[in-house]
């Protein structure tokens, strides 16, 4: 009977502890903004992964990224990963911006890069930025002919 109790006292404290060490906020989805697809975040960090566009045996994954790296400067990339060695990885990364009101994102900046003969590619560049947008990265993957992409949420940068 004693072990029981035990028992049940570990599992309390255990689930209390589980609910008190809870960092992600929670959002009712009204009370966030979207522009398509990209929720709009004062986070620091946002990370988006693949969704596959065809289906084939040499593309595994690929994602994106953006990072506030402070007022007016941001850090952005991707990166391609192919199941294997392939002839061609590759990775096209546009970088998006929009206000809060906006219904589309405009491109803000964009380039392309090719491996051959590997299994991954990443690019990434640090950029200075005008403040009071919210930023994203969009990331075109593709391992020989098969293709993916992935998008972050808008990452809100200040003034400078």
């Amino acid at each position: 009977m004693k072990n029981k109790w035990v028992s049940t006292a570990y599992v309390i404290v255990i689930v209390v502890g589980l609910f008190l060490s809870s960092t992600k906020n929670l959002y009712a989805s009204e009370d966030r903004p979207m522009i398509d697809g990209s929720y709009l975040t004062h986070d620091n960090e946002s990370i988006g992964n693949d969704t596959k566009i065809t289906r084939g045996e040499d593309l595994l994954t690929g994602y994106s990224k953006c990072v506030r790296l402070g007022p007016g400067k941001i850090y952005v990339g991707g990166t391609t990963f192919a199941a294997h060695v392939v002839d061609s990885v590759q990775i096209a990364v546009t970088v998006e911006r929009a206000q809060e009101g906006d219904t589309a994102w405009g491109i803000y900046d964009g380039w392309q890069k090719e491996s051959q003969n590997t299994d991954r590619v990443g690019s990434n560049r640090t950029l200075e930025v005008e403040g009071g947008y919210y930023y994203r990265v969009r990331c075109l993957h593709a391992a020989n002919s098969d293709m993916s992409s992935s998008f972050t949420d808008g990452v809100y940068v200040e003034d400078p």
